[in-house]
């Protein structure tokens, strides 16, 4: 098989799946409006039930919906019939998907579903299923054909059901005016998260060197090689005024003076650019690569707290 048949049938499945996605969207109705309705106003939790495809379709519906403000939990069908099913309260909504609605397992389970819950939501492919029957409210998510080349395997249906499942998913993020420092709290290892809610404080650099305003060359130096950073703080008493890097330091002995009487104050770079601890990582890094500098002063109350360093944060996955 030649490369470009095999690129032709990449777009032929897509074209494919695409074309069912417009089916759907075109049949988007008042059920769909009823379902977020019924899931939003639930006492408990919305349980979403699967078994084969559609049970890993399942689970990332219920990954999507749990990290945007919907609690919910997966059932497996065929671990529900066997116990399983004490997870369903009667506060709670459940999601059923199933292609045909009419598999056994579903079969069987669906009347425990409806009694055990507040209600019974089927996502289906056949409006005439068992599932259907006895579902309050039908998502409709029959295709015309899979993508599959033996027209079989669960290709379009799996992606009518995923995409379904988004579209629930953000119209109950909506109602729940669910906003960026809400998604943050979900994800606070994440990089996503990081950048939302991290402060600068959080990365801190454990060395702080600093120097007074009037220290020798010596002090200086000492200073900065005692850090990683390649810089060192003025300071006059509390107040910030200036840093001095080891590149204004072989400027200064570039230019061949006598360096027993340079204090810290000759050499500094006044005015240098700092931010204020509370500040969110992301503005630092802003700062940062605006500015073209590796190193930025961190204050707190505008007194010198550290030094927040550019690769920590790259590191750290903050952008």
């Amino acid at each position: 098989m030649e490369r470009t048949d095999i690129i032709s049938i990449a777009k032929s499945t897509l074209e494919i799946e695409i074309a069912e996605l417009e089916k759907l969207k075109n049949r988007i109705d008042e059920d769909f409006a009823k379902a977020v309705e019924v899931i939003h106003s639930a006492k408990g939790k919305l349980i979403v039930v699967g078994i084969g495809k559609s049970a890993h379709v399942g689970n990332k519906i219920v990954a999507t919906l749990n990290s945007t403000g919907t609690p919910s939990q997966f059932l497996h069908a065929s671990e529900a019939i066997h116990g399983d099913l004490g997870v369903i309260q009667k506060q709670d909504v459940v999601l059923c998907i199933s292609n045909s609605g009419n598999s056994p397992e579903i079969a069987n389970l669906v009347p425990y579903l409806k009694d055990y819950s507040s209600a019974l939501i089927g996502m289906t492919g056949n409006k005439t299923s068992k599932l259907a029957e006895f579902s309050e409210v039908v998502l409709d998510t029959h295709v015309d054909v899979e993508a599959c080349p033996n027209k079989l395997a669960p290709t379009s249906s799996t992606t009518i059901q995923m995409a379904l499942g988004d579209a629930l998913a953000v119209a109950l993020m909506e109602l729940n005016d669910f906003r960026e420092n809400d998604f943050a709290k979900f994800h606070p290892g994440g990089s996503l998260g990081k950048n939302l809610v991290s402060k600068v404080d959080q990365f801190l650099s454990p060395q702080k060197p600093q120097v007074d305003e009037h220290a020798p060359v010596r002090d200086v130096i000492i200073s900065i090689s005692a850090s990683s950073h390649g810089i060192t703080v003025v300071t006059d008493e509390d107040k910030i005024i200036g840093v001095i890097t080891d590149g204004d330091l072989r400027r200064m002995l570039m230019k061949g003076d006598d360096i027993t009487k340079v204090q810290a104050k000759d050499i500094m770079s006044a005015n240098p650019k700092t931010i204020e601890s509370h500040t969110l990582a992301k503005e630092a890094l802003k700062i940062l690569k605006e500015n073209n500098i590796g190193q930025l002063i961190v204050t707190e109350n505008g007194k010198y707290s550290g030094i927040i360093d550019l690769h920590t944060l790259l590191d750290e996955g903050i952008n």
